[in-house]
């Protein structure tokens, strides 16, 4: 059995009926020319020989006797995967609109916690031939790399399926569940256990919090300068509480025309993603209204996993970055969103040693639960400032292109969490030379329409951002300084702005161009042309076949 970390079960810990805490992926696949198979049967029977290869779909949770400690993974000797790998027939012909709408109800719904948690489902009736596949998988039991890493065990990179090794035998007591005694002990040897390496990491620390406040130190800004120490953020229509209901909307671009337009423009994707989600809220807010003075802030998460570390948990700790939303001149409003993701970087950068430490509290699960709870019912989180307005998240995904069963994936959207307080989570993952964006939020607050308009604006900010200056003219003109770091090294200097030399991959920058100026177009990974649909209710799907 496996002790679950404090920050694994807090997943499970703040997860309610209105805030189902579980990750998921939205996948489309192009079957082989001329296949006249079951494409459900054949993924499943897939999965079957490959479940042993990832202790996410072999445990399942065993609780702690009154709830005294965080619970345990045990292993599930008796799938039903029939139960976990399910079909869905969308009425044709189906477009975009049809399947983000079912994938929104399918992320509303909890796992059953008496079961490995995860689903999955395969979709078909799609009006272009394509194959959806939906999964969710808990949070507590993996991150946005394990799900990656997952990617990798249960997927192949070419057509032809490899063979895999078979499960060994497995000599068990046939108890469905552990004994109190069995619990009790585990949860006393780990907290023996945390407590001791706590013990030994703190002169770790020690030094690791005092790099970090050098750090932050000397990154106060010039006078009259911007403030890279941010404040609490503003109360928008985000900062409320959710219901269970979701909306979902997804986008696609070029990653290698974001990396050549970030080299020009003076920023790494990451800072590129982050000004388009700013841009876009602050038209979306603006339109109706309800923009706020104050600057908005995004919510972070930041990976703390080490180089080739494959374990299915989470490893990940927040940041808070400035998307500078009062700011009306859009060069100015980058290099500040730019500023802030490298100070914020640098700082996560010397306390790595010590966010992912695991302090065990003794009752932290129905302490966790019940704070939960008070914050969707009495309506707190509306009525205080907040950390963070919104969740945006960039994941690195696989490089290459992935297949399963024998068809080839041509797109990997995320699917993530809204919670109270971030009513809308903004998550984006490269795929195979794509930059995919996936839009996850409480429908009372953002609508399935008002999804679609959030897409379209972020189009619009792409556009906005290709129309700035490149940055060597704006330094010949003495606007603005700009320095190239190496990659783990962050500038401090408020007026020089710190790089990672982009890896640029050969491919059109027209295509990106093209994609900008159609809202709500989508890139075809096996066709160069590009497929327009409407703002709302019909969005097509990218058509299959070189």
């Amino acid at each position: 059995m496996d002790q679950l970390s404090s920050i694994d079960a807090s997943f499970l810990h703040l997860e309610t009926p209105e805030t189902p805490m579980h990750v998921g992926s939205l996948m489309l696949f192009e079957l082989p020319e001329g296949y006249k198979g079951d494409y459900y049967e054949d993924v499943k029977a897939m999965l079957g020989k490959r479940l042993h290869l990832s202790a996410l779909l072999n445990r399942k949770l065993a609780q702690m006797p009154f709830q005294l400690a965080e619970p345990v993974w045990i292993e599930d000797d008796d799938i039903e995967l029939d139960y976990h790998v399910r079909t869905v027939t969308l009425r044709r012909p189906a477009a975009t609109a049809q399947l983000e709408q079912l994938v929104a109800r399918l992320h509303a719904s909890l796992l059953d916690r008496s079961r490995p948690l995860w689903e999955m489902y395969v979709i078909d009736g799609l009006e272009n031939g394509l194959v959806a596949f939906y999964t969710k998988a808990h949070h507590s039991g993996v991150d946005g790399k394990a799900g990656v890493e997952l990617a990798k065990v249960l997927y192949d990179t070419s057509p032809q399926m490899r063979q895999v090794p078979p499960p060994r035998r497995k000599r068990t007591s046939g108890q469905y569940q552990l004994g109190v005694t069995e619990l009790l002990q585990a949860a006393a040897t780990n907290a023996a256990q945390q407590y001791r390496k706590l013990a030994e990491l703190l002169p770790t620390a020690a030094k690791a919090f005092d790099t970090a406040a050098s750090v932050v130190a000397s990154q106060r800004s010039e006078k009259g300068g911007r403030s890279l120490n941010l404040g609490l953020a503003p109360n928008t229509v985000f900062n409320d509480s959710i219901t269970n209901q979701r909306s979902y909307s997804t986008m696609s671009l070029p990653m290698a025309d974001i990396k050549e337009l970030g080299r020009r423009v003076g920023g790494t994707v990451n800072t590129i993603v982050m000004a388009m989600c700013s841009i876009a809220l602050h038209h979306f807010l603006k339109e109706r209204g309800l923009l706020p003075r104050e600057p908005l802030i995004a919510m972070v998460p930041v990976s703390l996993r080490a180089e080739g570390d494959k374990a299915m948990n989470n490893q990940v700790a927040a940041v808070r970055i400035d998307l500078a939303t009062d700011i009306d001149d859009l060069p100015t409003r980058f290099r500040a969103i730019h500023a802030s993701s490298e100070a914020a970087k640098a700082v996560v950068k010397e306390l790595k040693p010590v966010l992912g430490v695991d302090i065990p509290i003794t009752g932290s699960p129905w302490l966790m639960t019940g704070l939960a709870s008070l914050l969707g019912r009495s309506n707190l989180v509306s009525r205080f400032p907040a950390a963070g307005n919104v969740l945006i998240s960039n994941v690195p995904g696989p490089p290459m292109t992935l297949y399963m069963a024998g068809a080839k994936m041509v797109h990997y959207f995320p699917v993530s969490i809204p919670y109270h307080g971030s009513a809308l989570n903004i998550t984006v993952q490269s795929y195979a030379g794509l930059l995919e964006f996936g839009l996850t939020a409480c429908r009372r607050i953002l609508s399935q329409d008002e999804s679609y308009e959030m897409i379209d604006h972020l189009h619009t900010a792409l556009r906005e951002i290709q129309a700035l200056p490149p940055v060597h003219a704006t330094a010949t003109a003495g606007s603005t300084t700009s320095t190239w770091n190496e990659p783990d090294k962050v500038s401090t200097k408020t007026k020089s702005i710190g790089l990672d030399p982009p890896v640029v991959v050969p491919q059109r920058l027209a295509g990106a161009k093209k994609v900008a100026g159609q809202p709500g177009s989508r890139v075809n990974p096996s066709k160069k042309g590009l497929i327009k649909s409407p703002r709302r209710s019909r969005r097509p799907m990218p058509h299959s076949g070189d």
